[in-house]
């Protein structure tokens, strides 16, 4: 193993898998803190939940992952998070940072969330989403991680004991030279963090290039765009044309979507059009039980030879009587632990091509049908690829889509890859 990553959810796991893969890394997703050997690859991403989890379990399972890693042989350690730093204002993104900071003796960090090609680029320490700024862009409005401000340094200086610098943009566009001494400068200046603007893919790759040696890297996935030629050109990691190729798919296909984000919205409005489609009020039917039974009851007769759709999104006015009727985390678990169930319902009858839409959702998703590990292929839309579970049950492939990302016709044409 070259690199070892530790990502806060699964669909962010899959997202920086992805972005490896293409880049000719040879990549497997493990599920949950690893127990026993990894699997051999040029990368493994171990995937968490615990982007919303208490600060001191993200901690400890994040220490457990990065100790795993570091025995399978990581020459490098990257923490993934959302590329709308997803997070409160406890964390967790800062304080796991610290512990991992710490445990690697690595002393500095940079800190880059930016991914271009799906929206998300940084400006003089402000992150916008499309061309709105953070909390401007829906994310306000988020039922877990409303974020409230856009500026990432101080953002990631209220969840951190350590300070927090910036690269502005003018170092970033002279290249990784310029931003490799930057970064040194604010080291010098007591700085142990520094947030890295980025609006272009060259920007990301020279932000990989720059920090080649270090024990510890933090981010989107975008910043990994630069990470597996660092390795080649150190004569670790051979060129890879066939680290997508996953077996054949076969059996029936559907959608299971938690996320309410305005991207999965319009994605579940575009599919209505297109396939069978259940909208599950959790609302209306607060039990989790009854919700997935509701669901079952309607796949019957309808799962077959095109893709059907079963979603409990909900826009940000329903979520918040959801949430006031329950509290924030029971709002979650319900829907989380409804289409898990739903999941389990829909392989049992034969599902073998599964796309699953939000963060959580994926996680509670995954956790639910025991899968240990995953293999990356081909994306379908940028950072989200189909994956490959064998060895564990029936045969599966997986899109896992975090809420924000994919185009408007993804659940249309997502059966038409891989």
């Amino acid at each position: 193993m070259l690199l070892g990553c530790i990502a806060d959810d699964f669909t962010g796991a899959t997202d920086l898998a992805a972005t490896l893969v293409r880049a000719g890394m040879r990549t497997v997703q493990v599920i949950g803190v690893p127990e026993g050997p990894l699997p051999e690859a040029d990368a493994v991403v171990v995937a968490l939940k615990s982007r919303t989890a208490p600060v001191e379990d993200a901690i400890a399972w994040s220490l457990s992952a990065c100790d795993s890693l570091l025995a399978a042989g990581a020459r490098q350690i990257f923490w993934k998070y959302c590329s709308t730093f997803d997070s409160t204002p406890a964390g967790n993104i800062g304080p796991v940072a610290d512990a991992l900071m710490k445990r690697l003796d690595a002393g500095f960090a940079l800190a880059c969330p930016a991914f271009p090609t799906n929206g998300r680029t940084i400006y003089q320490g402000h992150l916008f989403v499309g061309g709105a700024l953070l909390n401007e862009s829906g994310m306000e409005n988020h039922p877990l991680t409303p974020m409230t401000d856009a500026n990432l340094v101080r953002v990631l200086a209220g969840q951190t004991r350590h300070g927090v610098g910036l690269v502005p943009f003018a170092t970033v566009d002279r290249g990784a030279g310029a931003i490799r001494s930057e970064m040194g400068k604010l080291r010098e200046w007591g700085k142990q963090y520094a947030i890295i603007d980025a609006i272009t893919d060259q920007h990301l790759l020279d932000i990989g290039e720059a920090a080649a040696l270090h024990p510890l890297i933090t981010g989107g996935s975008g910043v990994a765009m630069g990470l597996p030629e660092n390795f080649r050109r150190a004569g670790l990691l051979p060129l890879r044309e066939d680290a997508a190729t996953l077996p054949p798919h076969g059996g029936f296909a559907a959608v299971l979507a938690g996320s309410c984000s305005r991207a999965t919205l319009g994605q579940i409005g575009l599919a209505r059009e297109h396939m069978p489609s259940l909208e599950l009020d959790a609302l209306a039917t607060p039990d989790a039980a009854a919700l997935a039974a509701q669901a079952i009851a309607w796949m019957e007769g309808r799962i077959g030879a095109e893709p059907i759709l079963i979603a409990a999104s909900a826009p940000p006015e329903k979520v918040a009587a959801l949430q006031q009727k329950l509290g924030r985390d029971a709002a979650g678990a319900l829907v989380e632990e409804a289409l898990a169930l739903v999941a389990e319902a829909l392989v049992a009858r034969g599902v073998r091509r599964l796309l699953v839409a939000g963060g959580e959702t994926s996680g509670a998703v995954v956790q639910r049908l025991g899968l240990r590990s995953l293999r990356i292929g081909e994306e379908i839309d940028p950072g989200v690829p189909w994956t490959y579970a064998e060895g564990q049950g029936p045969s599966l492939h997986l899109a896992l889509k975090s809420g924000n990302f994919g185009a408007r016709d993804f659940f249309v044409k997502a059966f038409n890859h891989g």
